[in-house]
């Protein structure tokens, strides 16, 4: 079998998979109205462990009936119809050999759509930069956002934390990764220009990182200890591609230490190519600087990893799994090319497009 070390079984907590290569959460917004999703959500991924996949990660999930809620046609995982549905989407994923994820998130200032409120909110009332994607039924610029005070924000803990117990005692899902990542409110937090506050939510990279610490204390005391419990962490947001943390790959260690410490069983790492220097001033990926602050903890590493090779060098720099992404969308047997040596589809543009947009007889 080529590209053996992708192809052989691993473990994260209590939870074993086949392989060491997983489904990337991917913004689908292809639910309905409500926020409940259907047959056409549950055959895409379902395609997916049926591809090989070892794990299939969820796009972002909304966490609360207040502000969460990004993307119009989003799932949640909120109502009794959104957690019935996903339990059935959960279970054909597993009736193929996968385990799965379920990704939560809350927009903050980047919601686009929220049917349950018309504004939005944000550690500090800073105008995000950027506009609103297109392709997710945005246009022109971010609304204004409010300053969260500190009841709201206990309020967003409660939120992942409840959505957290709903997905896995009820939905069935493995365990939840909480979506830290690309620019939404848990990395809005992290992130200084965002974060202007002058209590315990604010000031220099540790205390920034405060709110994600108490969701995944939080999440942990509700789903407990065998279920999983990962975070997904970036530097770049939807809005701002480039962004790097300045304090470098000090401030990196700082986080990845700190989240070590906090009990997660996983760090899911996401950079446009991860296995490239993250800092201009260091040789070092993100991956590699992961690695060696928190060396306890698995690495999932995602980011421009489209082919077998690319993917094991992710693994040799230390990640212990690998997330694919775009490649995977072209190829929902992507595992199963990779192992066999087969070629890999190119992607078409139009399957970037949201999951409703595409046509029935691509869907697997």
């Amino acid at each position: 079998m080529s590209h053996s070390l992708l192809f052989t079984s691993g473990q994260i907590g209590q939870t074993t998979f086949n392989n060491r290569v997983m489904l990337a959460p991917m913004t689908r917004i292809s639910a309905s109205e409500q926020g409940v999703p259907g047959e056409r959500v549950q055959r895409y991924y379902a395609d997916f462990a049926r591809g090989g996949f070892g794990a299939v990660i969820t796009e972002g999930i909304y966490t609360d009936r207040a502000w969460s809620q990004t993307y119009a046609f989003q799932p949640g995982i909120v109502t009794e119809e959104q957690v019935a549905a996903w339990r059935t989407v959960v279970s054909a994923i597993k009736a193929e050999g996968a385990g799965v994820i379920a990704q939560l998130m809350h927009g903050g200032a980047l919601s686009q759509s929220n049917i349950y409120r018309p504004d939005s909110v944000a550690p500090s009332a800073v105008q995000p930069v950027g506009e609103q994607l297109a392709f997710y039924h945005g246009k022109g610029a971010y609304r204004q956002p409010a300053a969260l005070e500190e009841s709201q924000i206990y309020q967003v803990i409660d939120g992942f934390a409840a959505s957290a117990e709903r997905a896995v005692t009820q939905a069935g899902f493995d365990g939840v990764e909480i979506h830290a990542a690309n620019g939404y409110l848990l990395d809005q937090f992290l992130t200084a220009h965002t974060n202007q506050r002058d209590d315990r939510w604010g000031g220099d990279i540790a205390a920034r990182l405060t709110l994600t610490l108490e969701v995944i204390k939080a999440v942990r005391r509700r789903i407990g200890s065998q279920a999983l419990l990962g975070v997904r962490i970036s530097q770049g947001k939807v809005n701002d591609f480039h962004h790097k943390w300045p304090e470098g790959e000090a401030g990196a260690r700082q986080v990845f230490a700190l989240l070590q410490a906090a009990g997660v069983d996983y760090i899911h790492l996401t950079e446009y190519q991860c296995w490239l220097p993250a800092f201009s001033d260091s040789d070092r990926s993100l991956v590699q600087i992961a690695r060696e602050a928190a060396p306890s903890v698995i690495i999932i590493a995602n980011g421009g990893l489209d082919d077998g090779a690319l993917a094991e060098e992710a693994l040799r720099q230390g990640a212990d799994f690998v997330a694919i992404g775009k490649a995977a969308l072209a190829n929902h047997d992507w595992p199963t090319r990779v192992a066999n040596d087969e070629p890999l589809r190119a992607l078409p543009a139009h399957l970037l497009a949201p999951l409703a947009d595409i046509k029935e007889s691509e869907l697997g």
